[in-house]
């Protein structure tokens, strides 16, 4: 065996090594036609993928033109595209490299000039613009593992290394490209598989976050403004290079691992029930019961009104005057009635906070009534009031519970799912969102210590998002400074990173965030 020829086949050898190790699409195809032109000793070449009914060119290369296209070197190819069929339908067997496709052969000529079965007209006013002279050509079909073409390696020029002379590609050199032809067709066929393995998995990651928000309007845009805002907070944290957090970095693994954990972080919603997620007022159930309380008060006034009317009939059979009957009595409780149902109704909004005088204002309706079926009931019962006194927001203890419960869900979910290695900390980025540095939260009660920077960032992002969201039933988003105000007051209670709110702080993520996804009237903060 010649030195020439071993020295293609150790060529072969470590490009098909390479090959296997690189992950990059682009850089595949760049791969795979600098080794061809290696183990040729081509002065250029073109890589071809098949797109529908066209050849398109995704690499060129010219050694002698100084000409680099495609791929990663940033230069776009503006070629037209080789069409696989002519407009009456008939095949393209005028092209070398349509015609190696239609007959799934390697095409090599040793002399374009002199070759009659081809149209070289192309090549001919390329070379003549260029001052070039495109000789030989070596066109080899790319079968993936189901004997589909995906595309053309064409080789142009074959070099001879002891004149330096363009020559034909000899039988080996032809047999040698066939080989690397073929390994490259499997490989990338392997990492186009992987990557629409990736997509389509990203895509229904996105799907379940999709459906999770649409079943309520009130958290709409959540699963997917908490994802965005922790790659900023992460990022931040990979930025710093002072204090705590100056050895954190990311590799673009890991943030592909933190974006699917933020999109995951609520799937466990998917099982907390709509009436819960959906309860816009402390009285809703499957409707708003503020209507019935609406109905007692209206069955009191009748009765305030019946009293009055039996008063003036009375002062009439006793020849008095009626008007004076009572009716200033009767228009003082009118007026407290109306007072006090628009107490209930505010109320029954729900808030940020309901001041302890004012749940003990619902608790006193318990000892008044009013008449059903002639019997007398209290106005509210304690289930409503129970409700009603709710001091954050509009959920109850149990329903609170049921939506913490989320957690647990979503914990167990992705426990569940065989994740692979690069995704291997989804659960616990995704699991950690709702827990403290204090060991308070849930639902491990997990302390700083115990918690990833990943997760940690996750925590700081569901706060936030959930501080200027605009589409909670019981108020409107906060602006940035009430905002920052609530986060700096848990840095300090130890309810969050502390070294993450300073990078959140200092990069200002929160101006970035608030720029993409807030009002104008929120923005009060540079």
């Amino acid at each position: 065996m010649d030195n020439h020829l071993i020295s293609q086949l150790e060529k072969l050898i470590d490009i098909g090594i390479a090959l296997s190790a690189e992950q990059d699409s682009s850089r595949l195809l760049e791969m795979i036609l600098q080794g061809a032109k290696q183990i040729t000793r081509a002065d250029g070449g073109t890589l071809y993928s098949i797109e529908g009914n066209a050849i398109k060119m995704a690499i060129v290369l010219s050694d002698s033109l100084g000409i680099n296209l495609g791929g990663s070197f940033g230069v776009p190819v503006t070629m037209p595209d080789i069409p696989l069929y002519f407009e009456d339908g008939a095949p393209n067997l005028k092209n070398v490299v349509s015609c190696s496709f239609h007959h799934n052969k390697t095409i090599n000529i040793a002399d374009a000039y002199h070759n009659q079965d081809f149209d070289f007209a192309g090549t001919k006013a390329f070379d003549l613009q260029n001052q070039y002279h495109s000789k030989s050509f070596l066109a080899v079909p790319m079968r993936n593992h189901e004997g589909d073409i995906i595309g053309i390696l064409q080789l142009i020029n074959a070099i001879n290394a002891s004149d330096n002379k363009v020559m034909g590609f000899d039988e080996i050199s032809q047999h040698i490209t066939e080989a690397l032809a073929s390994q490259a067709a499997i490989v990338l066929t392997k990492q186009c598989l992987i990557d629409d393995l990736a997509n389509m998995f990203e895509s229904l990651v996105q799907l379940i976050a999709t459906a999770i928000d649409n079943k309520s309007p009130h958290t709409g845009e959540h699963c997917r403004r908490v994802p965005e805002l922790t790659m900023m907070v992460a990022e931040a944290a990979h930025n710093t290079r002072h204090g705590y957090l100056r050895d954190f970095v990311m590799t673009d693994a890991d943030r592909y691992e933190l974006k699917i954990a933020g999109w995951l972080h609520d799937c466990g919603k998917i099982a907390t029930p709509e009436s819960v997620i959906d309860k816009a007022t402390k009285l809703q159930t499957i409707v708003d019961r503020i209507v019935l309380l609406e109905t007692r008060f209206e069955v009191v006034r009748r009765d305030r009104e019946i009293a009055l009317l039996k008063q003036q009939i009375q002062a009439l059979e006793q020849g008095q005057t009626p008007e004076s009957a009572g009716t200033q009595a009767y228009l003082a409780a009118l007026a407290e009635l109306d007072e006090d149902l628009a107490f209930i109704r505010q109320a029954n909004k729900g808030g940020e906070f309901m001041p302890p005088e004012d749940q003990e204002r619902i608790r006193a309706f318990k000892h008044r009534s009013w008449r059903l079926g002639g019997e007398m009931q209290p106005l509210l019962s304690d289930d409503e009031i129970d409700n009603l006194t709710i001091a954050k927001g509009t959920l109850n203890a149990e329903e609170r519970r049921i939506i913490n419960q989320h957690i647990d869900v979503t914990i167990a979910m992705l426990e569940k799912i065989t994740f692979p290695k690069h995704l291997q900390h989804v659960p616990e980025y995704a699991g950690g969102h709702h827990e403290k540095m204090d060991g308070t939260g849930y639902p491990k009660g997990l302390y700083r210590s115990q918690m990833s920077i990943q997760a940690r960032s996750m925590a700081i992002a569901d706060i936030f998002e959930a501080l200027t969201s605009k589409d909670r039933p019981y108020k409107q988003g906060k602006t940035l400074s009430e905002s920052l105000a609530i986060l700096k007051k848990m840095k300090e209670t130890n309810h969050i990173d502390p070294d993450l709110y300073d990078a959140f702080i200092e990069q200002k993520v929160y101006r970035h965030y608030a720029e993409k996804f807030l009002d104008d009237y929120q923005l009060d903060v540079e």
